[in-house]
């Protein structure tokens, strides 16, 4: 059944607990496991009433860093009720997610942005007799993070954001800062910006939000590489928080789960008062959002330019990446099974405690339908 009208998303009533855990893989490494490293000792995922079927064997996924602390809770809970399958899960960004499952790697992928139409028809040769399908399985913030010492409260606003990472504003005492902050004592200290070194849909969604809601500003399309020529740069989210936290002046974006313990902005969008970067505040924007794909496909427009009172502009979707028709025989079972159970109440109802949105509960529903037709 395709979905032919806009829906609009429910707001969801979500927990703002930021985790604390990382990524613990086996077989599969990473450099972008979280700021703790090991096991989480948060909150976990309930496995509930799990169906493993016939899921056996090793299920290889690839992808978004910002939603590795929530596969880590489902694949814990998971692995408890079907120890029969093997789930390993490689962070390394959406944009390798894509290219490893488009070259037959991964049974799935994670991607903060939408598959892209040449993505779409790559796929084709992995998925025999269908295509990749984006299903949106995580939402949730993303953190504008910042180290300066003596300020903890600090306000901005997409054109300040745009100049700032287009290397236009480079002192902390700018004048464009100091207006949107009277009271705060800025010093000034260089401004050093990180972004994400690798293609990476965080990167895509941040870059949507600075040309949505600073189009005079930011000059650049937006995409999974940084495109702004100045900078710096640092690997996966866990790379660029890492960096922000060690440096002083510094200044850069990631989802909220990464930010536990830095000081984050809160952005000015025309509402009546600057947003802070919560879950909760994040639901109103999703609520926002559009269902654009057709078919099976799932994919959501968000709207970035939102002016909705406690509405946090800055946001993002994570989806799954799988074939519809076509996938393996030896990782069918697994991958309906684990995928079924993300998408199942007792797994989304887990993602709030982390740091993220759960996806609201009509889209949910077909997304489960969908997952049950993957042959």
């Amino acid at each position: 059944m395709k979905l032919q009208r806009k829906n609009r998303l429910r707001a969801l009533s979500l927990g703002a607990l930021a985790v604390t855990g990382a990524l613990a893989l086996t077989a599969c490494g990473s450099d972008d496991t979280g700021t703790n490293g090991g096991s989480s000792g948060g909150p976990s995922a309930k496995a509930g009433n799990i169906k493993c079927d016939d899921a056996k064997g090793q299920l290889l996924g690839s992808g978004s860093s910002a939603q590795a602390n929530a596969i880590d809770a489902w694949r814990k809970a998971y692995s408890q009720a079907c120890s029969g399958v093997q789930i390993n899960y490689k962070p390394d960004g959406s944009g390798a997610g894509i290219e490893a499952f488009n070259q037959g790697q991964v049974a799935f992928a994670g991607s903060d942005s939408p598959l892209k139409p040449e993505e779409v028809a790559a796929s084709k040769k992995v998925c025999k007799t269908g295509q990749g399908i984006d299903l949106p399985m995580v939402g949730g913030p993303i953190a504008v993070a910042y180290n300066l010492d003596g300020v903890d409260n600090l306000v901005l606003d997409a054109p300040t954001l745009a100049k700032i990472f287009d290397s236009k504003i480079t002192k902390w005492d700018d004048a464009a800062i100091k207006k949107l902050n009277p009271d705060a004592k800025l010093p000034s200290t260089k401004i050093q910006a990180f972004h994400r070194s690798e293609e990476s849909g965080t990167t895509d969604n941040f870059t949507k939000y600075l040309g949505a809601a600073a189009k005079s500003d930011w000059k650049y399309e937006h995409g999974k590489a940084w495109m702004a020529k100045d900078g710096q740069s640092a690997q996966g989210s866990s790379g660029v928080a890492q960096q922000v936290k060690q440096t002083a002046g510094a200044i850069g974006y990631m989802e909220l789960s990464y930010a536990k313990g830095m000081n984050t902005v809160d952005i000015a969008t025309g509402a009546a008062s600057p947003v802070k970067a919560t879950t909760d505040n994040a639901s109103k924007a999703i609520a926002d959002a559009k269902i654009v794909g057709s078919g099976k496909d799932l994919s959501l427009e968000l709207n970035y330019g939102t002016k909705a009172e406690g509405a946090y502009p800055i946001v993002l979707v994570t989806y799954e990446i799988a074939c519809d028709k076509g996938n393996k025989a030896e990782t069918l079972a697994a991958t309906k099974s684990f995928l079924t159970y993300m998408a199942s109440d007792e797994g989304q109802a887990s993602l709030a405690d982390l740091g993220y949105a759960p996806i609201p509960a009509e889209i949910n529903a077909k997304v489960r339908e969908t997952v049950a037709g993957l042959s």
